[in-house]
């Protein structure tokens, strides 16, 4: 889709030097049978320029073409007027041009608020410390969480503060769909004081495209996708059930940033001999769910009752993320292949499933 509208803008600009090449009686256009001025000749070179260049930027895939596009596609428009039973039919690139610009534009602001949120978690929240890990500090924990954090390879290293991934996510927005629909997702977790931000690029159709941002920060949740990176589909935000499910999600991802696991916020109660209760309580939000491990020490499967949705309405759920897959990664060996089912009475709905493509912290 890019090809072909980079050749849109291209082949369009071209038509502009037209009018110049008449203005300056540089070629004899009988189609072209309205007289042109030469500055008049010089503002359609100009057109030509910008939106040239805005091709340019957009190929080397420079964040802030469509500034020069938009305007370029402004400016034709104004030149189409003035030569309307010659030039009309630009009209209809230059409304693509300027539809996709709006579309640039709305990515833009939203790249830009997910930036300034994980700057923020970075920043302020990626308190250095260099305490480490020592197996003192765990001999007090459920047996199921202190052979975790032993077989994970935490003990004898530094406090882990800041974990940042690269994920390939597919996902089913119904329980009904068949077909999996794929996302490159990116996700920045803080282990003190919690909160993550996890945003991804979901291709839904060949050209229709959907970006999400789930976040937890302050201790309050939200979570937005937006079709076109302008139409919200889904925009949940600062409600007890929002702040509770984003707060049980952040608890159960701690398995990839598992010093978490000996915060203060984290209460443990040991439930088998493989399997313990975790406790989250921050900023007045509560919630919990169950760690299964094997004999290894690494995570199964894990579970919590969790809000489906928002509002006074919303209903608690069973929510089963499965671990398929355990990798060492940078000395920590973590989940790398998971999915996450919804048990709901007509049946399972397992609505995504997830890899860990690159991992560091």
């Amino acid at each position: 889709m890019k090809v072909l509208f980079l050749i849109l803008i291209f082949l369009h600009a071209l038509i502009h030097i037209l009018a110049f090449l008449k203005a300056f009686d540089l070629a004899e256009l009988k189609d072209f049978t309205s007289p042109v001025s030469k500055p008049m000749g010089l503002i359609w070179l100009l057109t030509l320029v910008l939106l040239i260049l805005s091709s340019i930027l957009m190929m080397i895939n420079h964040p802030n073409w469509w500034i020069w596009g938009s305007i370029g596609a402004v400016l034709s428009q104004i030149l189409i007027f003035q030569f309307w039973s010659e030039a009309k039919f630009g009209s209809i690139p230059n409304l693509i041009i300027i539809l996709v610009s709006i579309a640039a534009y709305a990515q833009t602001n939203f790249e830009d608020m997910v930036s300034k949120e994980v700057a923020f978690i970075q920043k302020e929240y990626g308190i250095i410390d260099n305490k480490t890990i020592t197996k003192e500090m765990i001999t007090d924990l459920p047996y199921p969480v202190k052979n975790w954090l032993e077989k994970s390879g935490v003990v004898g290293k530094p406090v882990m503060r800041i974990v940042e991934m690269e994920q390939a996510f597919e996902i089913k927005l119904k329980p009904e769909q068949n077909d999996w629909f794929y996302a490159d997702a990116e996700q920045y977790i803080s282990s003190y004081p919690p909160a993550f931000v996890w945003k991804a690029d979901l291709k839904i159709m060949r050209f229709l495209s959907t970006i999400g941002r789930d976040k937890f920060i302050d201790g309050k949740g939200e979570m937005l996708f937006k079709i076109l990176s302008i139409f919200p589909v889904a925009q949940d935000g600062n409600n007890p059930q929002i702040n509770e499910a984003a707060l049980q999600r952040f608890l159960g991802e701690i398995v990839w940033i598992p010093t978490a696991a000996l915060e203060d916020y984290i209460t443990w109660e040991a439930v088998d001999h493989r399997s313990a209760k975790g406790t989250m309580n921050f900023n007045g939000t509560t919630g919990s769910g169950i760690f299964t491990f094997n004999d290894h020490g690494e995570l199964e499967q894990f579970s919590a009752l969790r809000y489906m949705g928002s509002g006074p309405e919303a209903k608690k759920i069973e929510w089963v993320v499965k671990v398929l897959e355990t990798k060492v990664l940078n000395g920590i060996k973590i989940p790398v292949r998971c999915n996450a089912t919804w048990r709901l009475d007509e049946g399972d709905w397992t609505w995504s499933q997830f890899e860990v493509k690159k991992y560091k912290f």
